[in-house]
């Protein structure tokens, strides 16, 4: 399955976006949005992520609310940051399992990918941070890093292992071939939420191609 991330649309876009698609994740970092709009893009009909970035101008505070009124409002996954707080996991995990909202805790690193027992160890805090899915995001140097990466599949289906970056396309993917749940791809060429994400359609058309060999 694909995901579609939404992000730098107006909300009647977005809306659009996920009444679409099977699955889309809903970046609250990158649109502008208010309690009205949680509760129409939560609502909808298809699948939704529920996902809101750290930047330097919003709080934790600020962003548990926003993640806890999606999830109320129906998100059927939130991505939560390993890094965050025990706090803030905890809070948002306690109101995601009362909900029947499945939890993603993932990890990213924008430069590099860490050495296999440094990974081993990432997917074991987070699902230790109590995760239904474990997501690793990291950027990919070399085709190297890439077999690092997709390796992880082999710890079990509850992980979705991504590399960043031009290198890392492959990853996006070999991903579903290997038990992914779902990989992740752009509304289009300028809406990128990670480098290296791929267009939704030529994702499409490149797993049609994959399947007719």
């Amino acid at each position: 399955m694909i995901c579609i991330s939404i992000a730098d649309v107006t909300i009647d876009e977005a809306l659009n976006i996920i009444q679409s698609n099977e699955l889309s994740e809903v970046r609250l970092d990158r649109l502008v949005f208010n309690k009205d709009d949680i509760s129409k893009l939560f609502s909808a009909k298809n699948s939704t992520i529920v996902t809101y970035r750290p930047t330097e101008v919003v709080t934790e505070s600020e962003r548990k609310k926003w993640l806890i009124a999606a999830i109320n409002a129906g998100a059927q996954y939130v991505d939560i940051e390993v890094e965050s707080s025990d706090d803030f996991k905890n809070d948002i995990t306690r109101t995601a399992k009362s909900k029947g909202c499945k939890i993603i805790v993932s990890y990213h690193d924008y430069n590099k990918t860490p050495l296999i027992n440094e990974l081993e160890e990432i997917i074991k805090w987070c699902f230790d941070s109590k995760c239904d899915i474990a997501k690793i995001c990291c950027y990919a140097n070399s085709y190297e890093e890439c077999a690092r990466l997709l390796s992880l599949y082999g710890y079990g289906d509850s992980i979705i292992s991504i590399g960043m970056g031009n290198m890392g396309k492959i990853t996006r993917i070999a991903s579903l071939l290997l038990g992914a749940a779902f990989t992740y791809a752009s509304i289009d060429d300028r809406k990128k939420t990670a480098p290296g994400q791929i267009d939704s359609r030529k994702l499409k058309e490149i797993l049609e191609m994959i399947k007719a060999l």
